[in-house]
């Protein structure tokens, strides 16, 4: 009984430890899961934390449902994963070809209703789904980025939409 009792304790601490460091690799790929808001006289302003390769990532909504973003000002338009497309309902538009960082592939034009980032609030996006882009993230793309103003200071991000 007493060797069960440990065997049972080492089972339980292995599975704490696990959930505990799964937390914390998660926080240094995305350390704005849960992104706040600050309002001003102004208009809405949501502040970000590099992650540990110096990019920001978090985590917003298209269309109501929770995604993660990629900020990227190199990216033309919102470009997302063909699957994570489906996921969300976006139909796919027109197709063209898009030069990407690996090279040249067809995309599909779409739009996206409502794209949120804390109180941060986009409507009608254009937006791109990539079919050669592998899932989960979605880079948010000058498209979007183009309608909110944001400051960079050493590796924190102010995005902010004014009134």
């Amino acid at each position: 009984m007493g060797q069960g009792m440990m065997t049972m304790a080492f089972i339980i601490s292995i599975g704490m430890l696990t959930m505990f460091f799964s937390d914390v690799e998660q926080n240094q790929h995305n350390p704005n899961r849960t992104p706040t808001s600050q309002h001003t006289g102004e208009g809405a302003q949501v502040q970000l934390t590099s992650n540990r390769q110096g990019h920001y990532v978090v985590t917003g909504q298209i269309n109501r449902q929770a995604v993660e973003f990629l900020l990227d000002t190199g990216a033309t338009d919102v470009v997302i994963p063909e699957a994570v497309a489906r996921q969300l309902g976006l139909r796919a538009g027109q197709p063209y070809r898009a030069s990407t960082a690996n090279g040249t592939v067809t995309v599909y034009s779409t739009f996206i209703d409502e794209l949120k980032i804390g109180d941060i609030t986009l409507y009608n996006v254009r937006a791109s789904i990539n079919p050669a882009m592998r899932p989960p993230s979605i880079l948010l793309g000058m498209s979007a980025l183009k309608q909110i103003e944001f400051i960079q200071v050493g590796d924190s991000l102010t995005l902010r939409q004014s009134y």
